[in-house]
């Protein structure tokens, strides 16, 4: 026999003994298990009663108005803070206010409560209050009312909140506003608290 078909045998039997090699190796115990998740995300619902906080006319410099109104939370996750947005337009009878807003004619005074009608803890004009976006739980406005949930609206809880209005008397000729109207819109976006290691 050639060197050439030796070889070639040799190659041809080393390819059968491995085949037959590792085809014996895969015997051996197994076993498996199946496991499950579920993520349900939580849910915030804030609501406002009444969302109609105030409706007067023929209001004249010097009338406060108190109202009240509520803010529940419906949802299963605490509101963490509440920015308050504000936003109106002026319907001027007249046309004669020579760009002169009433907005600025209008104070808002966001009271503790009832027993301390002349201590509001924040007080500002629509107009001032139009630049801002106060968080009203954390302090900046209404931050007493919530103070004794730890600065957040709790799941399934409620708060009253008073805010007293106030067409501001400033001893000057305010004719101009006579007929005048104001269309206020508040906005309360309530967002969640950082995430916690669960």
């Amino acid at each position: 026999m050639s060197l050439k078909k030796k070889l070639g045998m040799g190659i041809a039997s080393a390819a059968l003994g491995i085949s037959l090699v590792g085809g014996g190796t895969f015997a051996y115990f197994s076993d498996s298990v199946d496991t499950n998740a579920t993520f349900a995300a939580g849910t915030l619902d804030l609501n406002a009663n009444p969302t109609t906080i105030i409706n007067v006319d023929k209001i004249k410099p010097g009338d406060t108005m108190l109202r009240s109104f509520t803010l529940g939370n419906n949802g299963n996750l605490d509101i963490a803070s509440i920015n308050l947005k504000s936003s109106y337009t002026v319907g001027d009878a007249k046309g004669d206010n020579n760009g002169e807003d009433f907005g600025k004619h209008v104070r808002v005074n966001f009271l503790i409560n009832a027993d301390k009608l002349d201590a509001p803890i924040y007080s500002t004009t629509l107009a001032e209050l139009n630049t801002l976006s106060p968080d009203i739980i954390k302090g900046n406005i209404l931050g007493g009312w919530l103070a004794e949930r730890g600065g957040k609206l709790a799941a399934g809880t409620t708060d009253t909140l008073y805010v007293q209005y106030e067409f501001v008397d400033n001893d000057a000729d305010q004719n101009k506003f006579q007929g005048d109207s104001l269309q206020l819109t508040w906005t309360f976006e309530a967002m969640q608290g950082e995430g916690i290691a669960r």
